[in-house]
């Protein structure tokens, strides 16, 4: 009994002095250590004690380091891992030091793929102009003092689904059309509108997609072929005093828009142009104004009939719409542009539809003049 008192009174006393010749790294690696340990054994409580491939390495490189600082043969590490034999923790590290060695490399060879930026710059060469093929691509980066072969250039087309020159000028596609022609293209769609009392108003609307300029056409309850084709006969009307004039008209396959109203556009020289069946994206412009329209106005407002649709609307797209609110999709722009802006004097604000929009000016200010 007396020996095992002294062997517990003896064992700590060692420890202390022991612990008192550890530098203050040796002490912070055994720290290290011996948390880690913990951390094993309270993830494993009431378990067989296994660790996993992350315990293991953190675990072995810790002890590693731990024996390189302290200078002690590995059987002495026993004092500092309780939980494993100091063999098997030195074996781990072992196995981390082969399968570093044994790791799998790309054995592909060749040349190192180039610079990120570069690949973007043929990327953007190729989406940019779909009639340029390899060589034209290359000549024009010899310009811009990249080298690049041909080969490269093609393999990073390829590896990003992008065709030869002549496969991708094969159409002039949607994009383009729209981007060259837009100041020409004249859209129309409906959209309904339920009043208070739960009836269905139809709202006949075309738009200018190179300016955004919404046209009004009409209101009605019964929109039959005849009202249709009478409100786009007014539309062409108005619009036989633009400086450019319209090419192309657009717009679905809804049976209101009869071969009436489309002969009617075509005596003006504009090409009617159908969208699919079921395809609202080809019709994207007046969809994305409809949108505009509901969340700006139309949500904030309870209808009570035809007429009154139709002053609300009618503000709304002559008095802000047109004439006041910037647009993203035309650089920030106003479908149609105030005279003279006023970048001097007080911001007043104007209250459109009883305050439900705000619009936000500069009035002309008083010039003053000095005499000498």
């Amino acid at each position: 009994m007396g020996r095992l008192i002294l062997v517990h009174v003896f064992t700590p006393l060692m420890a202390i002095v022991s612990i008192g010749r550890l530098s203050e790294q040796e002490k912070d690696l055994e720290i290290l250590v011996l948390r880690q340990q913990l951390a094993i054994l309270q993830r494993k409580y009431h378990k067989p004690v296994k660790p996993n491939r992350a315990e293991k390495m953190i675990l072995a490189i810790l002890a590693t380091k731990l024996k390189q600082a302290i200078q002690r043969p590995t059987n002495q590490l026993q004092d500092f891992i309780r939980i494993f034999q100091p063999e098997t923790v030195m074996r781990w590290h072992q196995e981390l030091v082969r399968r570093k060695w044994t790791y799998q490399r790309d054995s592909k060879g060749g040349r190192p793929r180039i610079d990120r930026e570069l690949e973007d710059l043929i990327l953007r060469l190729a989406q940019e102009n779909p009639r340029w093929g390899y060589g034209k691509i290359e000549g024009e980066l010899i310009k811009l003092d990249f080298m690049v072969s041909q080969t490269t250039i093609r393999n990073i087309l390829d590896r990003h689904n992008l065709q030869p020159s002549p496969v991708r000028n094969g159409s002039i596609g949607w994009h383009h059309l729209m981007a060259h022609y837009k100041d020409q293209i004249l859209a129309c769609d409906f959209f309904t509108v339920e009043t208070i009392r739960l009836q269905t108003l139809y709202v006949l609307f075309f738009i200018e997609l190179g300016t955004r300029r919404v046209h009004l056409a009409g209101v009605t309850a019964n929109p039959n072929e005849m009202w249709v084709t009478q409100q786009a006969r007014q539309l062409v009307w108005e619009l036989d005093d633009r400086e450019t004039p319209l090419r192309f008209l657009i717009h679905d396959n809804d049976r209101k828009f009869s071969k009436a109203f489309d002969t009617l556009f075509e005596t003006e020289d504009l090409h009617v142009i159908h969208t699919p069946y079921l395809a609202p994206n080809a019709n994207a412009y007046s969809e994305r104004w409809v949108r505009t329209a509901r969340e700006e106005c139309l949500d904030l407002i309870l209808t009570r009939n035809a007429s009154h649709l139709r002053r609300v609307l009618h503000e709304y797209v002559d008095d802000y719409y047109n004439s006041a609110r910037p647009h993203q999709g035309i650089g920030q722009q106003i479908p149609i542009p105030r005279r003279q802006l006023h970048n001097t004097g007080t911001v007043q604000r104007r209250k459109v539809l009883g305050g439900i929009i705000n619009d936000y000016y500069r009035p002309p200010g008083i010039s003053t003049i000095y005499l000498n």
